[in-house]
């Protein structure tokens, strides 16, 4: 985040900044390609590019009638965006009202998203451990699983860190409003509690940060409480013997390694030709594999046309006339279960964001420019509800901009990547380009490839499978994009994102010295792939 236009010129060892000084961007990221990686596997496509925004000078107070209460900064959502930007705007010096439908702070993400499912995550992949390492004499009884004391445990974790929430609201005096909130003029909410009391709240400047919900399908009984979306497969209140995924991206294959190690028949389905769409197809084709020993079917180029409740279960009827696979989908097939994961819709036209001018597109997306500014000067947007992709961690640094320019500060998001994870076993990430972006865009890449079978680190974690793949822009050497597969890829990918932000070149990266042996040389071990240096594997010299 930045707080001055563009001014600073590359260097060798990336980008030298002043203090403040916004960043040039990667020209192959901003003219070859139309958006950052990390959009696709399960999300929709990415939104418009955003418009430079002009410095506007913070919102002007509201001299019209109040409501019950008053804001100099509203957020509507309490989400990670959420409660970032109203901590922000509290920290310089505004009061704030934060309003969200649940009673605990962290939205989908912390009651019901990202901190439930890599708990029980967490307990899959020690289940996983268990099976492992017989083959090095290591061998354990089959795991007993209390589900209660599993249940638990997982809403333990989010209740730590929502109640942790509550005491940083309270510390930095946000007052907290639970219900749903609604625009009624452009600086009005109506706030409506369960117990059917409303509360106006009036202000000067406002943050939407409403975020989305689970897209519904016309041909699913969503009212049978066999069918369920992610929310559902987070609250484990039984663990079905056979399980249909309906949707081969992150979200449905991240519950599908949780319901598999607690013993569950998994069958996924995508209407695309390969699982995690979004991501090249090599990345996948490790966790593809893995998976398809572990699991019932996995059905790929198939979609699903019905879905019919029974006594006996749901019967699915599927169509596999486009499918490449050689053992296709039957016509039907029974599920106990069904976990619908195709995707979120964005909540903007569900606060009535239009009854306050501010204009909602027909997919309910907020568009906004660079400072997170809405058409309508004073109220400003973040995270899922502005577009693609849908992730905290975007969400977090939009809400610091619309947090300092609500604040008389000039700020802009200019993040020139976002990496996207799939907490699989084995995970999956990219960050920046993709290959399959590049060729459509016609860049000319080059590409480091290290396959972990060659990583002392991988290999004495009983896990050979994986690969990191990095690539450079010919002209430059700088490096253009990254994606691993294996165990925490999750947590790898960050050097790489640092690497494109800085505009650093494969040079800086083979030469910067990882520690050994660990799996983060082999993002450097690719770099020197790319230059012709590695000596940890044979490759013949490039013909120039």
């Amino acid at each position: 985040m930045t707080d001055t236009p563009p001014s600073s010129p590359p260097s060798r060892k990336g980008r030298v900044f002043q203090a403040g000084a916004a960043r040039e961007p990667q020209p192959v990221l901003d003219e070859k390609l139309t958006a950052p990686a990390g959009y696709g596997s399960s999300a929709a496509p990415p939104t418009e590019q955003r418009e430079p925004a002009a410095p506007a000078g913070a919102p002007a107070p509201y001299t019209g009638t109040k409501g019950d209460v008053h804001a100099e900064v509203l957020v509507l959502g309490a989400g990670p965006g959420g409660y970032t930007a109203a901590f922000r705007a509290a920290d310089l010096g505004k009061q704030v009202v934060m309003i969200d439908s649940r009673g605990p702070l962290g939205g989908v993400c912390l009651n019901v998203g990202c901190i439930p499912s890599k708990a029980l995550l967490h307990a899959a992949k020690v289940i996983a451990e268990t099976k492992e390492m017989s083959h090095a004499g290591l061998s354990f009884a089959t795991p007993t699983i209390d589900l209660d004391a599993l249940r638990a445990w997982k809403d333990s974790v989010v209740q730590r860190l929502t109640g942790g929430l509550a005491g940083l609201a309270k510390q930095r005096k946000v007052q907290t409003i639970v219900g749903t909130g609604t625009f009624t003029s452009p600086n009005m909410v109506t706030v409506a509690a369960r117990d059917g009391s409303t509360t106006t709240v009036s202000f000067d400047a406002a943050i939407i940060a409403a975020g989305s919900e689970p897209v519904q399908l016309p041909f699913v009984p969503h009212d049978d409480p066999r069918v369920i979306d992610s929310t559902g497969a987070l609250d484990l209140d039984n663990i079905p013997e056979r399980l249909l995924v309906l949707g081969g991206g992150i979200i449905g294959l991240e519950m599908a390694t949780v319901y598999s190690e607690l013993g569950t028949k998994i069958s996924v389905v995508e209407l695309m030709d390969q699982l995690i769409p979004g991501a090249d197809k090599d990345l996948v084709t490790p966790l593809t594999k893995k998976i398809s020993k572990e699991y019932q079917a996995i059905w790929l180029g198939t979609k699903v046309t019905a879905v019919t409740a029974g006594p006996d279960g749901l019967t699915v009827t599927l169509d596999a006339t486009a499918s490449k696979d050689k053992a296709k989908a039957p016509e039907t097939a029974v599920f106990d279960k069904v976990l619908v994961a195709v995707g979120r819709r964005p909540n903007g036209r569900v606060v009535g964001a239009d009854a306050a001018g501010v204009f909602v597109d027909e997919r309910g997306f907020i568009p906004v420019d660079k400072q997170q500014r809405t058409n309508v000067a004073h109220i400003f947007a973040i995270g899922d509800v502005v577009g693609q992709p849908m992730l905290a961690h975007k969400a977090t640094h939009e809400a610091k901009v619309a947090a300092q320019n609500c604040t008389g500060h000039t700020s802009y998001f200019d993040a020139t990547v976002i990496p996207s994870v799939a907490y699989t076993d084995p995970e999956v990430a990219w960050v920046g380009v993709t290959e399959n972006e590049a060729k459509a865009a016609g860049v000319k890449y080059g590409k480091g490839v290290f396959p972990w079978a060659a990583s002392g680190r991988s290999l004495s974690l009983g896990r050979d499978e994986g690969l990191t793949k990095v690539l450079f822009d010919e002209t430059t050497d700088r490096i253009i994009g990254a994606g691993i597969v294996g165990p925490n890829a999750g947590d790898l990918i960050a050097e790489a994102a640092l690497a494109i932000e800085i505009g650093a070149d494969a040079a800086d990266i083979g030469l910067t010295i990882h520690p050994h042996p660990t799996l983060s040389e082999t993002v450097a071990m690719s770099a020197e792939a790319f230059e012709g240096t590695i000596t940890d594997l044979y490759m013949p010299k490039k013909k120039k």
